[in-house]
C-alpha cells in the first residue's frame, strides 16, 4: 500500500487549542488534506506563550494553514467556497458562533449535504449548560475526575496533562471516521456532536460500574488502587522509584518468592487481597526494605523475568533515550512553526506500507495563496485576499 486510508479526503479545521484541531491532526496523520482556517492573527494557541506554541506545533502537524476574517463577507465566501469543496468540517469555536457566522452545521449540510459536520462543545449544545464555555479542567471538574485524583488528605488534583481534551480529539476522529465509512452506504454526511462533560464521564465507566454496583462513592487514594494490593502501588529504591501491581494471589505469591520473602504469602495480614488493602502501609515498608538497595534497573529485570508487573517511574528527561522508545521509534524530529526542529511522539500505531510523516505544523496563513487558486479564485482576488490577511496580521 502507498497512499494513506484517507487520501483524497478534505477537512475544513475551524478549530483551536487542542479537542478540535486534536481530531482534525488525526485525519491528516491518516493522510487527509487538512486545511486549518485561521482568524488574522491566528488561532487562540498562537498567543498563550510556550504551551500555546507546544499546542500548535502538537496537534496541527501536516495541515494546511489560511486566515480568513469570518466575519467579512470576503471571508465567509471564502469559507462556504472551501466547504463545498469539503468532506469533513470540524469546529470546536464558542457555543453558537459558528451559526451566528451562517456556518452551522445546518447551513453547512445544506450547501454541501455529502459533508461530516464535526462539533465539540463542554457542555453540550442543549440543555441549562449548553451557553457555557468549557474547558478541560472544567469537564475534570464537574465530571467527579478530580474528585478521586490526588492524595487521600490532598486536596482534589486535574490530571497532570489535558486527558479530556486529548480523549475527544481521538474519540472525534473515531466518530468521523465511522461517519465517512457510512456515506460510502448512504450518500449522506452525518453531524456529529461531542462534548468535553461526555468524554470526562465516560472516560470513568469502569468507576462508574463499581459504583453502581456496590453503592460506595470512589474516593481520592493517591497511587495505589483502592481495592487490590499490591496494586500500582510506588516503592523507593536506590536510584528512584517503581510501580507494582501484584494483587491476584498468584501473583502476590510469585512476588513473595522473587523478593526472597516466600513467607509472607500465608502471613494473615497479606494472605488475601483484603487483608493486604488492609495492610497496605505495612506492605509497602516491607517490600522497600527487600529491595531498596536494587536499582530500579535490577528490581525491573528481576520482576519481568517472572512476569511480575512493575515499571521504572521516568521523568521526561530519560524518556526518549528508553530502550523499548528507542526501538519503537515513538519520537520523530519535525520542524515548529518557528523553525525550531523539535522532538515529538509520533501518531502510536502502525500499519503495512503506512510511512510515519515528520511533516510540521504550518505556519500562521502558510498557505492562502494555493489554497485560494485550488477552490477557484482567480490571481487577482487572491492577491487581495494576502492583502487583507496581511493587514489583519499587522492589527
Amino acid at each position: 500500500m502507498t497512499t494513506k486510508p484517507l487520501e483524497g479526503i478534505r477537512v475544513v479545521d475551524f478549530g483551536h487549542l487542542i479537542a478540535g484541531p486534536g481530531a482534525a491532526a488525526a485525519l491528516a496523520a491518516l493522510g487527509a488534506d487538512v486545511i486549518k482556517v485561521e482568524p488574522p492573527h491566528g488561532e487562540s494557541g498562537r498567543g498563550i506563550g510556550s504551551y500555546g506554541k507546544a499546542i500548535v506545533a502538537a496537534y496541527n502537524r501536516g495541515k494546511r494553514s489560511i486566515t480568513l476574517d469570518l466575519r467579512s463577507a470576503a471571508g465567509a465566501d471564502a469559507a462556504r467556497r472551501l466547504i463545498a469543496s469539503a468532506d469533513v468540517v470540524l469546529q470546536n469555536m464558542r457555543p453558537g458562533a459558528m451559526d451566528r457566522l451562517g456556518l452551522g452545521a445546518a447551513d453547512v449540510r445544506t450547501l454541501n449535504p455529502r459533508v461530516v459536520y464535526a462539533s465539540v462543545s463542554g457542555f453540550g449544545t442543549t440543555g441549562v449548560s449548553r451557553s457555557r464555555v468549557g474547558l478541560d479542567v472544567t469537564a475534570q471538574a464537574e465530571s467527579g475526575m478530580m474528585s478521586i485524583t490526588g492524595a487521600a488528605d490532598g486536596d482534589p488534583q486535574r490530571v497532570g496533562f489535558t486527558a479530556v481534551d486529548i480523549a475527544t480529539a481521538d474519540l472525534l476522529a473515531q466518530a468521523i471516521l465511522a461517519a465517512l465509512f457510512a456515506r460510502e452506504r448512504t450518500g449522506r454526511g452525518e453531524h456529529i456532536q461531542i462534548s468535553l462533560i461526555e468524554v470526562a464521564v465516560h472516560l470513568q465507566a469502569a468507576c462508574w460500574a463499581e459504583y453502581g454496583t456496590t453503592g460506595v462513592e470512589p474516593r481520592r487514594c493517591g497511587n495505589p488502587q483502592p481495592t487490590v494490593a499490591p496494586g500500582a502501588d510506588v516503592v523507593q529504591v536506590k536510584d528512584g522509584k517503581v510501580v507494582i501491581s501484584a494483587y491476584q494471589d498468584e501473583h502476590w505469591r510469585l512476588l513473595c518468592t522473587t523478593i526472597g520473602r516466600p513467607e509472607l504469602a500465608d502471613d494473615p495480614r497479606f494472605s488475601d487481597n483484603p487483608q493486604r488493602v488492609a495492610h497496605r502501609d505495612e506492605l509497602r515498608k516491607i517490600l522497600e526494605a527487600a529491595i531498596g538497595d536494587q536499582t530500579r534497573d535490577e528490581v525491573l529485570a528481576r520482576f519481568n523475568r517472572q512476569g511480575i508487573v512493575a515499571g521504572n517511574i521516568r521523568d521526561y528527561r530519560e524518556i526518549p533515550g528508553a530502550p523499548e522508545v528507542e526501538e519503537l521509534g515513538i519520537f520523530v524530529s519535525v520542524d515548529s512553526p518557528d523553525g525550531v526542529p523539535i522532538r515529538l511522539p509520533r501518531r502510536p500505531f502502525r500499519a503495512d506500507g503506512w510511512s510515519y510523516g515528520t511533516e510540521s505544523a504550518p505556519r500562521c496563513g502558510q498557505h492562502i495563496a494555493e489554497v485560494l487558486a485550488e477552490i477557484g479564485y482567480p490571481p487577482d482576488e487572491v492577491e487581495s485576499m494576502l492583502s487583507g490577511a496581511a493587514n489583519g496580521r499587522r492589527r
